[in-house]
This record gives structure tokens, sequence and C-alpha cells, in this order.
């Protein structure tokens, strides 16, 4: 995503973004090329849960369609018609009447959205990442749509890390977004998660987002929920219920229990 120097700082509101073409390995159902698996398995590389809340963190949410500065609708965390369908110009202009509704879609679309820009990281790198590399790369990449011509991937191709981390820092228009390069390149170099609530927007009728101050702030608990929605929590164990005695169960088991327990209370002489 390109920013307006006019914009505030990206840790304070959704960014805007230059989408790449949907890729191919978005259906993990049929095998993948071998630029879409992981250097150390068969499977995929995926972006973590901490990786993913960073992400997220730096997007903030929007749950209403809104224009950026280049009025390229925009939808919930950075979705724009050329990532798919739906198409934000199309979709019911303000806040949604049912907000966690609205938040609920946000980050679907978000989650089917960064499938291929983790499926763009797989094939533009040619070394093994560690997690937290490909985090940071991924959100890099989410952000810029840049990792094919970037040259922190040549470097990181050649195998020069200290170079790859340090070219994140040439991606800086407008000013703006520093504070974000600067986390990405962090996390690419120390595994250095940031950590905090995620802001979210409201935004008018005509698609202005208002950026004065965020309408919720959601937690890590509930952004993972939404994350990771097809982890449903285990309930406890619940002990045993008693058995209650049935008229098919024998009774003479119980009454030479309760014989035996008495016996031992009576003094043998």
């Amino acid at each position: 995503m390109n920013f307006s120097g006019l914009r505030a700082p990206s840790a304070a509101m959704p960014p805007i973004r230059n989408k790449p073409s949907a890729t191919a390995c978005a259906s993990a159902s049929l095998s993948l090329p071998s630029f879409c698996s992981s250097h150390f398995s068969g499977d995929p590389m995926h972006m973590t849960d901490r990786g993913l809340l960073a992400l997220v963190r730096h997007e903030g949410l929007v749950p209403g369609p809104y224009l950026d500065v280049k009025n390229v609708w925009t939808f919930g965390i950075g979705h724009t018609a050329a990532a798919g369908a739906p198409d934000p110009a199309r979709m019911p202009r303000g806040m949604p009447a049912d907000l966690e509704a609205g938040i609920r879609e946000a980050f679907r679309l978000f989650r089917a959205d960064i499938v291929a820009y983790e499926a763009d990281v797989l094939r533009a790198v040619k070394v093994p990442l560690e997690p937290h590399e490909f985090d940071a790369l991924v959100s890099f990449h989410y952000n810029t749509g840049g990792i094919t011509e970037a040259a922190l991937t040549r470097h990181l191709n050649a195998g020069n890390r200290a170079a790859a981390a340090q070219a994140f820092m040439g991606w800086l228009r407008p000013a703006a977004i520093r504070s974000r390069r600067e986390a990405e390149r962090d996390l690419f170099r120390h595994g250095r998660y940031p950590n905090g609530t995620i802001p979210v927007w409201a935004v008018d009728r005509n698609g202005r987002v208002d950026f004065s101050r965020p309408i919720r702030r959601l937690t890590e608990t509930e952004a993972l929920a939404q994350l990771r929605p097809s982890r449903v929590p285990v309930p406890p164990s619940m002990p045993a219920e008693p058995v209650t005695p049935t008229a098919s169960m024998p009774q003479t088991s119980w009454f030479a229990r309760l014989s035996a327990f008495f016996s031992n209370l009576i003094p043998r002489v």
C-alpha cells in the first residue's frame, strides 16, 4: 500500500494498498507446486498467530467501505476488489447495523486474502525461512505488493540476511510508514513481535474514516478468535455423574456392603 504524506502513521490507520493480482496456491486441497511448499516440509508455510496479529494491528480495521487516499474503495482489513469479491464499491455504505457482524466479515475476507500474499512470498524467496522472517515478509508484501521486485528479496536469496533486513527501510514512501517498516525489519531480524490492541475505526456513508478515536479496540484474544475460528476451545472434563440404581441392577451387593460396614462398627468378642 502507498500512503499519502498527509496521512497519519500506519499504526493509527489502515494503510492504502496496491494489490498484486491473486496468485496460485490458494486451494490447499490441490497438490501445490514446489515454490508453494515450506522449505522444511511438504506443507505450505503460513503466518504464525503472532504474525497475523502484528499485521492486523498495523492495518487497523474499518467495518464499512471507505475511500483510501487514491480513491480506491477498501473494506475491513485492507480488502479491495483487486483481491476478489466482494467489491467494496458495491457494499452498503457507512457503518454496519451490526458492528460485530461487520468485524466478522472483515476478518473473514482478510483470512481469504492473506493466502495469496503468503504464496507470493513463498514463490519469490528461494531460501529457507524462519517463521518470524516469513511473518515480516508477508506483512511487508501485504502493505506494498512489492516482494518480487524488492531489493530485500534479492539480498535474501543471495544469502545476505543483514542486507535484506536493512532493505526494508528502502520502502519509506510516504515518511509516515517508517514506524511500520522499522517494526517489520525488527521482526525479520530479531523475531521481535509488537503487541497491543487492534483499533476499529468508524466510517461515514461517503467513505470518510474518522481517525480521531477508535470506536473499539480488540484484544489479542478477540482477534485470534476471528483469525482462527476453527479452533474451538475444548470444554473442561466434567465429573462423572452418580449412577442411579435401576430395577435391573442387583440390590444384594448394596445390602452386602451395608452389612459389612455395620459389622466393622460392632466390637467383636
